[in-house]
């Protein structure tokens, strides 16, 4: 079976106040003793302040990626921000290692793409580290271009890949594209774990969907999760939801 990471922990000795941050947050505290994750991949979905992106932040790090993302080689820091639930997460490994990796976290991709401009710049003997993005500065593309740059460039077969947020930048169609190079890596024994707001990238066939809320944490269908329900009846009847949300319309003069 692929896959790298089975499961994650919440070792009880390691938390310090159930009552504080990020402990409080109620879908981390139903996590319990362990979090099955699916060897293919696993989507984390729910409103703002859930705790979609501490819980994916905890994930990464335990497995040894820099809290601002990269991969696991990189180790600069614009600002400490991230909590301790690390500290208090284990990954339950599956025995094999995954021969690549990358943490993207939508808010701090900027400061990873100027470090990486960055380490192009210093003398090495190896090829520029730029090559293996596409050999065009991540600054010079729109965010959407850069991300999918780093997608076919940078991401290969036999990966971990942690992704909070990556539709951030997206438009629809790109977001297609996005789900067609996914679905192709898990194809080739890579393994994701990504926190989203996107139906498209949520349709993902054979995912393993939790949602993440005031009630805590559970295992959805896709059609189940609030982020499709929303979105179809959006466009179902954008007239109902428009007259709810705004109230009648008048007819301009």
């Amino acid at each position: 079976m692929a896959g790298f990471i089975s499961a994650v922990r919440l070792m009880a000795d390691r938390v310090e106040s159930k009552t504080g941050y990020p402990f409080s947050i109620p879908a981390v505290a139903a996590i319990g003793k362990e979090l099955q994750i699916h060897p293919r991949a696993t989507f984390f979905v729910g409103e703002n302040g859930s705790g979609k992106s501490t819980l994916m932040e905890a994930i990464a790090v335990a497995a040894g990626f820099n809290p601002e993302g990269g991969t696991v080689n990189f180790n600069f820091a614009t600002r400490a921000s991230h909590s301790k639930l690390h500290d208090a997460v284990r990954l339950v490994r599956r025995g094999t290692r995954p021969g690549t990796g990358f943490f993207l976290r939508a808010e701090s991709y900027f400061n990873l793409a100027t470090n990486i401009e960055v380490m192009a710049a210093e003398p090495a003997r190896a090829p520029p580290i730029i090559d293996s993005y596409g050999g065009r500065s991540l600054h010079e593309q729109s965010h959407g271009e850069s991300f999918l740059a780093l997608l076919q460039h940078r991401f290969g077969p036999h990966g971990l890949y942690i992704l909070d947020e990556p539709e951030a930048a997206l438009s629809p169609r790109r977001q297609l594209a996005v789900l067609s190079r996914i679905h192709k890596l898990v194809e080739q024994e890579s393994q994701f774990i990504i926190a989203t707001h996107s139906p498209i990238l949520l349709s993902l066939p054979g995912a393993l969907i939790y949602e993440l809320s005031e009630q805590g944490i559970r295992t959805v269908a896709y059609e189940d999760t609030e982020t499709f329900k929303v979105t179809k009846g959006f466009l179902d009847d954008p007239s109902t939801f428009l007259q709810l949300l705004l109230g009648p319309s008048t007819p301009s003069k």
